[in-house]
């Protein structure tokens, strides 16, 4: 793939980077993986729903190459206190142990444990430089980064890749089994086989993947507004929310594993997806709609989201984006009132965009409390979007304001191969 503008930037940064920290990765490989725009349904992968979204063009830059050692010696641009993470293969710390906790080197730890876990050999080191522009929090930087540090350690040592569910789940692994991270893996598979123009679709029933481009534009003379007259648009809220671990995405999944050991055996569902039908939904709520109104929240909101998500998919196929935008909306506001897994900064940059005339929906992203909003917005009125978050975003927290960022997102591949330093 030829570079783009942004490539050829990172290029300079990668490279200056492995000269200072005197680590050889010239006529090496370089691997960007994406970040990620989910339509639907946020929360829903460890809820059992069919997921949609789309890989977007904010990236994480891997270059590399093997060093003829049996050590891994890394540096991330992003974490330079950290300095050259350096460890020989096969000599890390134990999974979830306290030492973990508090640097990005978990992630390679983490990669090396399941590989071996899984039966991989591995014996060749490399030496890489990695540099970011994902935000800390609701585009999946941590996934992106797991999945371009699970590759290369393939390639490195020669292994042919696997079956690509087992891709998913190895990724995912390093974060639930060694990191301590309950994620789910929506991210992974939004990264993973997202391809540039279309949205990807997984049913989690047959583990299968469907792409599905945005469809023409609405008809003449319909309501609906043009499929490519709409953008989707990231809100950086300039914040970083600690590890999955650490958040309340870990108490919002325990409480919906809560409601099914409490009421799956006697309503006959083993997640909250299997609950689909309106009679089933209801009997539920009154049964424990009181005595756990918490947990019946957290139904609320995946029930109708799951409900939505098939009319949102027929909206995309259709290209109603307005529809899709107005999905995206009620999404939004049941995440934040229902599951209740939204923050301040968040809502405040769903407020500001639900001000401006032309945004169609806009939502918080991800696992919750920080990092991005999104929002989808007429073409012709992005501009209007800029101009006032820049106008009262930096006024309601002063401390962000050379922090927080707009940006339009294009849909690209979610894992490029580029040419070597």
């Amino acid at each position: 793939m030829n570079d783009s503008t942004g490539d050829l930037q990172v290029r300079e940064i990668l490279a200056r980077a492995a000269a200072q920290g005197g680590l050889a990765i010239h006529e090496g490989g370089i691997r960007r993986t994406s970040s990620r725009f989910c339509l639907g349904v946020e929360h829903g992968d460890y809820n059992g729903t069919e997921l949609f979204g789309v890989a977007t063009d904010r990236f994480l830059w891997l270059a590399y190459k093997p060093n003829g050692t049996d050590h891994v010696r890394l540096f991330s641009t992003n974490f330079p206190n950290d300095g050259i993470i350096d460890f020989k293969l096969g000599r890390v710390p134990a999974p979830q142990s306290a030492v973990i906790g508090n640097t990005w080197a978990r992630f390679p730890w983490g990669l090396d444990h399941i590989l071996r876990r899984e039966g991989f050999t591995l014996t060749r080191g490399f030496d890489a430089v990695l540099h970011g522009n994902i935000p800390g929090g609701g585009m999946s930087r941590s996934a992106s980064l797991c999945l371009n540090l699970l590759l290369t350690f393939l390639d490195v040592n020669k292994i042919a890749r696997p079956d690509d569910m087992k891709i998913i789940d190895m990724a995912q692994a390093a974060e639930t089994d060694y990191i301590g991270s309950p994620c789910g893996n929506l991210d992974q598979i939004m990264i993973y086989f997202s391809r540039a123009g279309r949205g990807t679709h997984y049913n989690p029933k047959n583990r299968s993947i469907k792409y599905v481009p945005l469809g023409p534009a609405a008809a003449s003379g319909g309501t609906g507004v043009p499929a490519c007259d709409s953008r989707l648009v990231m809100l950086d809220t300039g914040t970083v929310r600690p590890g999955l671990e650490k958040s309340t995405y870990k108490i919002r999944r325990a409480e919906c594993e809560e409601l099914v050991a409490l009421a799956g055996k006697e309503f006959d569902f083993s997640c909250l997806a299997d609950i689909r039908d309106q009679a089933l939904y209801d009997r539920v709520i009154a049964r424990y709609g009181t005595s756990h109104a918490n947990l019946c929240a957290r139904l609320n909101y995946i029930f109708h989201a799951q409900q939505r998500f098939y009319q949102m998919l027929d909206a995309w196929k259709e290209g109603d984006i307005e529809t899709v935008g107005a999905i995206f909306r009620q999404d939004g506001i049941s995440l934040r009132d229902d599951y209740q897994i939204s923050g301040p900064e968040l809502e405040t940059m769903c407020d500001i965009a639900r001000s401006v005339p032309g945004v169609l929906g806009e939502r918080m992203l991800g696992g919750g409390d920080k990092g991005a909003a999104g929002a989808i917005v007429r073409a012709d009125s992005v501009e209007d979007l800029k101009a006032a978050v820049d106008a009262e975003y930096p006024r309601r927290y002063p401390h962000l304001a050379d922090k927080y960022a707009v940006h339009v997102c294009q849909m690209v591949d979610g894992v490029t191969v580029l040419k070597g330093l």
